[in-house]
């Protein structure tokens, strides 16, 4: 295995960095490996399916256009058709027609609607005993903190704001 601190290329991790990421790693993926298998185990939902029918659920009338889904969830067009129709076969969702035959809307059938009232209380409730029953409140905000400011990072990213190593963007 090659130590991401070994790399010849760009700057590698420190020690603590390295320590730090793999612990973050293992972390997220326990974390999302538990909320699903609940999920999977006592409603037959997959991460996709739960945040799919969250994102209805929540959506003014309960219903979204195929590329509000695409920006809610932000995958590929393709990888979102797919999997609704998915959860039509499984009666979850329905196609709704729109003024607009080439972006359909979606929402849950009254299955689905049954579902996610039975998944979404448990599933916070799951979140509350992984997550934040583990924390106190001055970790939540340095934890929000953190968050808000990787993710305003990562935007700067995608428009091509960052600097190279050892250069500022600050004019």
């Amino acid at each position: 295995m090659i130590s991401i601190g070994c790399m010849s290329e760009g700057r590698s991790l420190t020690s603590r960095e390295q320590h730090v990421w793999r612990s973050y790693l293992t972390f997220k993926r326990r974390l999302d490996n538990a909320l699903v298998q609940h999920l999977q185990a006592d409603f037959g939902l997959s991460a996709a399916d739960y945040l799919i029918m969250a994102n209805l659920a929540d959506a003014p009338h309960s219903r979204m256009r195929t590329y509000e889904l695409i920006e809610a969830t932000r995958w590929e067009k393709s990888r979102l058709s797919h999997h609704l129709k998915r959860m039509e076969r499984r009666r979850l969702v329905r196609r709704v027609p729109t003024d607009k035959l080439r972006s359909p809307a979606f929402m849950l059938t009254e299955d689905g609607e049954q579902v996610i009232a039975e998944a979404a209380p448990a599933h916070a409730d799951r979140i509350r005993q992984l997550f934040f029953d583990a924390v106190d409140e001055e970790f939540l905000g340095r934890f929000v903190e953190m968050c808000e400011t990787v993710l305003a990072r990562i935007d700067r990213h995608g428009m091509g704001d960052i600097a190279p190593p050892g250069q500022s963007t600050v004019d």
